[in-house]
């Protein structure tokens, strides 16, 4: 495998000018759009950190998330908590 530090003087010069490049300089006529995300999956390349605590919640609230889907209900609630941020900012 080629590292940055192994390219050529010329290849370096060619990276560093695609790397100043602003995105709407840059051609992608000859990438076809991803259209069909079905088959694709969230956390494939990234895995935020996990960190167990301890909260109490309303015993419905729970039930709630525990009686929905096939993922699991505390994947749900932190699915929620992220919209949630989504929604009303970081």
């Amino acid at each position: 495998m080629t590292t940055p530090d192994k390219l050529s003087p010329d290849h370096q010069t060619e990276l560093k000018a695609l790397e100043d490049m602003p995105d709407d300089a840059i051609d992608t006529t000859d990438i076809p759009e991803a259209t069909e995300w079905a088959g694709a999956r969230r956390g494939a390349l990234y895995r935020p950190v996990k960190r167990q605590v301890t909260i109490r919640l309303d015993a419905d609230i729970i039930a709630w998330f525990q009686a929905g889907g096939a993922q699991g209900y505390q994947s749900r609630i932190n699915a929620a908590l992220r919209e949630y941020i989504a929604r009303h900012g970081e």
